[in-house]
């Protein structure tokens, strides 16, 4: 033995040295020490072991056996280190490092709805690369989210001030989706019945792209023209719903659009309005000459572009369509005591309720995204906003200046920040860029797009304005040389004249000591994967680690726009085409696309894909989609959008699939079945039998199968959808491959399929595929291109055995937690050897039953706990879904389940009627500081305040303070305010 074997061996038997469930000890003093799989998955081998052994179990593998159905199981050669090869958290860290080498930095004019956005260092440190804004949940549970709701507030406020319209949800995907999300809007107002829609050839181009893919699904007739002249035509004008116009335009253009506004209204349609948050500090707000929904990208507000995303998406409407808004809605209400308080308003429009009648499978946002632009118009304040696009606008200014000197023509007299030059050839004038490391945008032959923004410094400018003098034959130019112009390039009636952001958030916070605190303050309200286990069913939330997450700030990733030339983002493309091989090798599947920016929009595009392949047989009458009452709550909502009728398929008493009622259906609708969809495991937490059996009776009868892979954690190295039977499956990079759920977003949703879809795959107007490829889903061609560095990270560290080992642990984890639980609560489904899969459904119908005590009322009291409640009354209502993921240890699941025990013990004192039902430690749950601080003459509770703060003696050193006791929702809604108080209503307070 040598001398390190000998002191390893020491060291794993000191009485309490931590060994690994994952990794075994070094082979040889030249083996790395910094191995991720050990820092990554929660249990040691004795916790392993100790959880095997409380099941009845002797080995990992005897374990599996009885979790998994041995008829889908898949060889452990598929995922292995030798095909998926194992990097230490250093050698990856290096890699990327390398890799990032290879993005040539060229400073890019590029525009097209994309800027190099300047983050303040504050928000930089202190949001994007931090934990506590980054792993916390979306906030279903708005009592211990209150910090990020509120700003979420001051983001909706932002638009709403910036825009000018009424009311601003909380963000969405990216600007195209958006603008989709407009144009159905349109379709839905006019009651279904009129089918035309108008672009303006303004439009960005990948806009218009994601809009054809959406509006074939809903039969809406895209008519693209000049809008301003298009709007006369009256057979256009009977059966139009709405328009959407760019503003300032893809090529500079502002134009006015007020009385364009009032004859699209006369029409009795909508108006859409793209544009740009900067600039509406200086031009006139949409919602001032006639806009009814303005959508746009805020990522110049301190997001980085990371060649192409994830960025916040803003969407704001009139009053009169406020119940018609897709996605995540803030709003005020108060608390039990009457406190105000943040929740989610009006969740009642959203797809996981409306299912089939959805026409909006929204369901991850861009919360961080959302709360990053917001903070950055928190720091800058209006003046500063005002500064920065002075400054913007100026250099747009001398740049037009300056090259109409050098005799170009520049085609728009009217601009924000972006100028169209007239060249006599593009091509020529592009080489002398790229020669100075200049990007711009090649419009066609004889003309070229240069945008500005908040990076462009002076040494940039020069260097700018010297390639077109280079190009001319002229003398170059030095700063010096250069005049500030005399007034800005934007009509007077065009010009902003009304105030904007004069809320005290927006007026307060603008030194960085100040900003810092507020930052602070806010995220001390929330509970993240910092404090405790998130185990939310469905939702995988486990570590978000520092090392997949450092490389996402490195300017060589960061600062790329996602429209420069191949040649100069190797390094991204080979990140790109290893996580595609990864994923598609990990799911059995031929080939990825990673363009989906959320589950729900893999959901969607794989649904597209299946219908274009369909039509490419001649079976374009295949509009049937079957989905079971146990599949994921997007499915209904995303068969809709993709053009697809839904039909409900039974589920047994047992939690499995109806197969009779499966093959029933699909027999009855062979001659017109797209497609069936299904959640393996369910979401019912259990692996079926029948799986196979499911999808060869929907193969026999015509149809393609989508298997829905938000529980893919349960899978990796043990099965995986194409043996299972799918023909198209997604997978949420937000939870099985550890990108931060950010507090409602950003997520990925990329999809694999068999090889007979790989055609059909989505293509994008910048980098387009040709063939059967469908339009684009997403406006980036990669979607959010620098988060796929988290998912590449992580799968690259864990190799192939450290992710079937994760997998492993994350359904012991799971059954030893059902095992704890069910002598108190009742484990709705297991299967036929007693095991769940990597989640359990517990029923609380019995509490109800028995003493009036309702699924919310122990997620309440589960927050004195200090824990996020797992998720509540979904699939089911009586029920909660949990989840503990790998990356939770046995401590940490035994404390769980210690607070859940005693919380059934509390459950009791009411059952008999020690507590009454209606003033009791669980319906007066949660139990903030300032409850707690009532006066003795105050505190009405028939129980202490010890046992309301203090339940388990371990919350007496680790404690989480909730803000705010219980939320009314119903005033919420009934009461909605959507925005930040005003400076009368600071002052009245």
């Amino acid at each position: 033995m040598t001398a390190l074997r000998l002191a390893l061996s020491r060291i794993g038997r000191l009485p309490h040295a931590r060994s690994f469930a994952s990794a075994h000890r070094p082979n040889s003093l030249f083996s790395p020490l910094d191995d991720f799989a050990e820092r990554h998955i929660g249990p040691d081998d004795g916790e392993t072991n100790t959880m095997l052994s409380h099941l009845g179990y002797k080995s990992m593998d005897a374990f599996v056996d009885e979790a998994v159905p041995p008829k889908i199981r898949i060889s452990a050669d598929e995922i292995s280190n030798k095909t998926i090869p194992v990097f230490s958290e250093s050698q990856l860290l290096a890699r990327a490092k390398d890799l990032g080498s290879l993005n040539k930095p060229y400073k890019s004019y590029i525009g097209m709805g994309y800027h190099c956005a300047v983050v303040p260092p504050v928000i930089l440190r202190n949001v994007i690369e931090n934990p506590q804004w980054y792993t916390p949940y979306t906030p279903y549970q708005p009592e211990i989210a209150q910090g990020r709701l509120e700003s979420l507030v001051n983001f909706q406020t932002m638009v709403m001030s910036l825009t000018s319209m009424d009311i601003a949800n909380a963000s969405l995907l990216d600007e195209a989706t958006a603008a989709a999300e407009g144009m159905v809007m349109s379709y839905v107002s006019s009651g279904y019945r009129k089918r035309k829609f108008l672009v303006d050839v303004g439009v960005l181009p990948q806009t218009l792209a994601v809009l054809r893919t959406r509006a074939k699904g809903f039969n809406i007739d895209l008519v693209v023209a000049d809008a301003l002249s298009a709007i006369e035509d009256d057979m256009l004008r009977k059966d139009l719903c709405g328009v959407l116009v760019q503003y300032p335009d893809v090529n500079g253009h502002i134009k006015d659009f007020s009385t364009f506004a009032e004859s699209v209204h006369a029409a009795g349609a909508l108006v859409v309005c793209a544009t740009d948050l900067l600039a509406l500090t200086m031009i006139k707000p949409p919602g001032e000459w006639g806009a009814d929904i303005v959508l746009g990208n805020s990522g110049r507000f301190g997001v980085p572009s990371g060649y192409g995303g994830p960025h916040g998406a803003f969407f704001a409407v009139t009053e009169k369509l406020k119940r018609k808004m897709p996605g995540r809605l803030v709003g005020r209400s108060r608390d039990a005591t009457g406190k105000p308080a943040y929740r989610l308003a009006l969740q009642t429009r959203e797809q996981h309720i409306r299912r089939e009648k959805a026409t909006s499978n929204i369901c991850t946002s861009q919360a961080l995204l959302a709360n990053m632009a917001a903070m950055y118009a928190v720091y800058h304040g209006p003046i500063g906003l005002r500064r920065i696009a002075h400054k913007v606008h100026g250099f747009a200014q001398v740049f037009k200046d300056s090259v109409e000197s050098f005799g170009y023509d520049v085609a728009n007299a009217t601009f924000f920040d972006t100028i169209t030059v007239k060249v006599s050839n593009a091509k020529e004038l592009h080489d002398v860029s790229i020669t100075a490391g200049i990007n711009l945008r090649q419009i066609d032959d004889h003309s070229v797009g240069v945008t500005f923004d908040e990076s462009v410094t002076t040494n940039n400018l020069v260097d700018l304005i010297n390639v077109f003098a280079t190009a001319s034959s002229s003398s170059p130019v030095s700063l010096q040389q250069l005049q500030e112009p005399d007034a800005p390039a934007i009509p007077p009636s065009l010009e902003r004249t009304s105030e904007f952001l004069p809320h005290q958030v927006f007026n307060k916070h603008h030194s960085e000591t100040e900003m810092l605190r507020y930052i602070n303050h806010l995220v001390s309200k929330d509970v993240g994967l910092v404090h405790s286990m998130i185990p939310l069913g469905s939702c995988t939330m486990k570590l978000n680690s520092t090392s997949s997450m450092i490389p996402l700030t490195w300017e060589e990733y960061s600062c790329i726009h996602p429209f420069v030339p191949f040649d100069q983002v190797q390094g991204y493309h080979t990140i790109i085409k290893e996580l595609e091989q990864d994923l598609a090798r990990i799911t059995g599947f031929h080939s990825t696309s990673l363009q989906p920016n959320s589950g729900a929009a893999g959901e969607y595009a794989g649904l597209c894909v299946i219908r274009a392949y369909h039509e490419s047989r001649g079976e374009s009458a295949r509009d049937i989609c079957l989905i079971p009452l146990s599949a994921h709550g997007t499915n209904p909502a995303s068969a809709v959008m993709a053009g697809l009728k839904v039909v409900s398929v039974k589920v047994q008493d047992d939690g499995n699939l109806d197969i009779q009622d499966l093959r029933s259906k699909a027999e009855k609708h062979k001659d017109k079945l797209a497609a069936f969809m299904i959640t393996y495991p369910s979401t019912f937490g259990v692996f079926e039998d029948g799986v196979q059996e499911a999808c060869k009776i929907i193969h026999d009868n015509g149809g393609q199968v989508y298997l829905d892979g938000a529980n893919l954690n349960a899978q990796i190295g043990l099965t995986n959808p194409a043996t299972c039977g799918g023909d198209v499956c997604h997978m949420n990079l937000h939870k099985t491959f550890a990108i931060p759920h950010g507090g409602g977003g950003p997520g990925v949703g990329p999809i694999c399929v068999a090889e007979h879809l790989s055609p059909f795959l989505p293509s994008h107007p910048v980098m387009p595929l040709g063939g059967k490829a469908i339009n684009a889903v997403s406006a980036g061609p990669f979607g959010s291109s620098s988060i796929h560095l988290i998912s590449w990270a992580y799968i690259k560290m864990l190799g192939g055995q450290g992710l079937s080992n994760a997998t492993k642990i994350a359904l012991l984890n799971a059954n030893y937690m059902a095992s704890r639980l069910s002598g108190h609560y009742n484990l709705r489904y297991k299967n036929v050897n007693g095991r769940v899969a990597h989640e359990l459904l517990i029923d609380l119908v019995e509490f109800d039953k028995k003493a009036g005590l309702k699924v919310m009322d122990f997620a309440k009291r589960l927050q004195d706990y200090g824990f996020h409640p797992p998720t509540c009354s979904w699939p089911i209502s009586t029920c909660m879904l949990i989840e503990p993921t790998e990356s939770e240890t046995l401590e940490e699941i035994d404390r769980f389940c210690d607070a859940m025990i005693q919380i059934r013990k509390e459950a009791e004192d009411v059952i008999s009627g020690v507590q009454p039902k209606d003033n009791n430690v669980l319906k007066n749950a949660p139990h903030p500081m300032h409850v707690l601080t009532l006066p003795d003459t105050e505190w009405n509770r028939p129980y202490t305040r010890h046992t309301a703060a203090y339940p388990l003696p371990y919350l007496e050193e680790k404690k989480f303070w909730p803000t705010v006791s219980r939320i009314d929702d119903a005033y919420g809604d009934l009461n909605l305010i959507c925005d930040c108080s005003s400076v009368e209503e600071m002052a009245t307070n």
